[in-house]
Protein backbone atom coordinates (compact mmCIF):
# COMPACT_ATOMS: atom_id res chain seq x y z
CA UNK A 1 0.00 0.00 0.00
CA UNK A 2 1.14 3.53 -0.75
CA UNK A 3 1.26 6.40 1.74
CA UNK A 4 -1.39 8.24 -0.31
CA UNK A 5 -3.86 5.39 0.28
CA UNK A 6 -3.01 5.44 3.97
CA UNK A 7 -3.82 9.18 4.07
CA UNK A 8 -7.09 8.54 2.22
CA UNK A 9 -8.10 6.14 4.99
CA UNK A 10 -6.93 8.09 8.04
CA UNK A 11 -7.49 11.67 6.88
CA UNK A 12 -5.22 14.52 5.91
CA UNK A 13 -5.58 16.86 8.88
CA UNK A 14 -2.27 18.31 10.06
CA UNK A 15 -2.18 20.12 13.39
CA UNK A 16 0.34 22.93 13.47
CA UNK A 17 1.88 25.44 15.85
CA UNK A 18 4.53 28.12 15.67
CA UNK A 19 7.98 28.24 17.20
CA UNK A 20 7.13 31.05 19.65
CA UNK A 21 4.24 29.09 21.20
CA UNK A 22 4.95 28.03 24.78
CA UNK A 23 5.82 24.38 25.19
CA UNK A 24 3.07 24.14 27.82
CA UNK A 25 0.45 25.30 25.31
CA UNK A 26 1.80 22.88 22.71
CA UNK A 27 1.67 20.01 25.19
CA UNK A 28 -1.95 20.94 25.94
CA UNK A 29 -2.71 20.83 22.18
CA UNK A 30 -1.18 17.34 21.93
CA UNK A 31 -3.35 16.11 24.81
CA UNK A 32 -6.58 17.79 23.66
CA UNK A 33 -6.23 16.51 20.10
CA UNK A 34 -4.93 13.10 21.19
CA UNK A 35 -1.99 13.31 18.79
CA UNK A 36 1.73 12.68 19.16
CA UNK A 37 3.23 15.56 17.19
CA UNK A 38 2.65 19.06 15.90
CA UNK A 39 4.17 20.40 12.71
CA UNK A 40 5.88 23.72 13.46
CA UNK A 41 5.31 26.28 10.71
CA UNK A 42 6.52 29.82 10.07
CA UNK A 43 4.32 32.80 9.16
CA UNK A 44 4.25 31.66 5.52
CA UNK A 45 3.01 28.20 6.53
CA UNK A 46 6.30 26.44 5.72
CA UNK A 47 7.48 23.67 8.03
CA UNK A 48 10.42 24.71 10.18
CA UNK A 49 10.31 21.83 12.65
CA UNK A 50 8.23 19.20 14.37
CA UNK A 51 7.40 18.93 18.06
CA UNK A 52 6.71 15.45 19.37
CA UNK A 53 5.87 14.02 22.76
CA UNK A 54 9.50 12.94 22.96
CA UNK A 55 10.61 16.57 22.54
CA UNK A 56 8.30 17.60 25.41
CA UNK A 57 9.77 14.91 27.68
CA UNK A 58 13.28 16.01 26.74
CA UNK A 59 12.29 19.59 27.57
CA UNK A 60 11.03 18.60 31.00
CA UNK A 61 14.25 16.71 31.66
CA UNK A 62 16.51 19.57 30.56
CA UNK A 63 14.48 22.69 31.35
CA UNK A 64 12.38 21.60 34.31
CA UNK A 65 8.68 20.98 34.72
CA UNK A 66 7.58 24.60 34.07
CA UNK A 67 7.12 24.55 30.31
CA UNK A 68 5.36 27.94 30.29
CA UNK A 69 8.77 29.66 30.03
CA UNK A 70 10.05 27.40 27.24
CA UNK A 71 9.10 27.87 23.59
CA UNK A 72 8.35 25.25 20.99
CA UNK A 73 11.30 26.62 19.00
CA UNK A 74 13.74 25.65 21.74
CA UNK A 75 12.46 22.06 21.91
CA UNK A 76 11.39 21.17 18.37
CA UNK A 77 13.29 18.92 16.03
CA UNK A 78 14.47 21.05 13.12
CA UNK A 79 15.63 18.18 10.89
CA UNK A 80 12.16 17.19 9.72
CA UNK A 81 12.10 13.79 8.02
CA UNK A 82 9.38 13.58 5.38
CA UNK A 83 7.93 11.07 2.97
CA UNK A 84 6.15 11.16 -0.37
CA UNK A 85 2.65 9.95 -1.29
CA UNK A 86 4.11 7.33 -3.63
CA UNK A 87 6.28 5.76 -0.89
CA UNK A 88 5.14 2.33 0.23
CA UNK A 89 4.12 1.75 3.83
CA UNK A 90 7.08 -0.66 4.11
CA UNK A 91 9.44 2.13 2.95
CA UNK A 92 7.76 4.48 5.42
CA UNK A 93 8.33 2.07 8.30
CA UNK A 94 11.95 1.59 7.26
CA UNK A 95 12.55 5.34 7.21
CA UNK A 96 10.92 5.74 10.63
CA UNK A 97 13.04 2.95 12.08
CA UNK A 98 16.27 4.18 10.50
CA UNK A 99 15.77 7.81 11.54
CA UNK A 100 14.19 6.94 14.92
CA UNK A 101 11.09 9.07 14.37
CA UNK A 102 7.42 8.27 14.81
CA UNK A 103 5.76 10.97 12.68
CA UNK A 104 6.40 11.92 9.06
CA UNK A 105 4.81 14.80 7.18
CA UNK A 106 3.80 13.75 3.67
CA UNK A 107 4.83 16.14 0.91
CA UNK A 108 4.21 16.10 -2.82
CA UNK A 109 6.87 18.58 -3.87
CA UNK A 110 6.17 21.67 -1.74
CA UNK A 111 2.58 20.70 -0.99
CA UNK A 112 1.84 19.28 2.47
CA UNK A 113 -0.66 16.44 2.08
CA UNK A 114 -0.87 15.11 5.64
CA UNK A 115 1.10 13.42 8.38
CA UNK A 116 1.46 9.73 9.19
CA UNK A 117 2.52 8.06 12.40
CA UNK A 118 4.11 4.75 13.21
CA UNK A 119 0.74 3.76 14.67
CA UNK A 120 -0.93 4.38 11.30
CA UNK A 121 1.69 2.26 9.55
CA UNK A 122 1.52 -0.61 12.05
CA UNK A 123 -2.29 -0.65 11.98
CA UNK A 124 -2.17 -0.87 8.19
CA UNK A 125 0.36 -3.72 8.20
CA UNK A 126 -1.71 -5.70 10.75
CA UNK A 127 -4.81 -5.29 8.57
CA UNK A 128 -2.86 -6.43 5.49
CA UNK A 129 -1.50 -9.50 7.30
CA UNK A 130 -4.95 -10.41 8.65
CA UNK A 131 -6.45 -10.10 5.15
CA UNK A 132 -3.71 -12.34 3.72
CA UNK A 133 -4.27 -14.93 6.46
CA UNK A 134 -8.02 -14.92 5.79
CA UNK A 135 -7.46 -15.34 2.05
CA UNK A 136 -5.09 -18.26 2.65
CA UNK A 137 -7.54 -19.97 5.03
CA UNK A 138 -10.35 -19.58 2.50
CA UNK A 139 -8.12 -20.95 -0.25
CA UNK A 140 -6.99 -23.96 1.79
CA UNK A 141 -10.34 -24.72 3.38
CA UNK A 142 -13.08 -23.57 0.99
CA UNK A 143 -16.53 -23.16 2.46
Amino acid sequence: MKVSALLDRKGRTVHTTQDQTSAADAAKMLVERRIGALLVVNDQGRAVGILSERDIVTGIATEGADLTKVTVGSLMTTDVVTCAPDDSVVQLMGKMTERRVRHLPVYDGDELLGIVSIGDAVKNRIEEIEAEATALREYLVPS
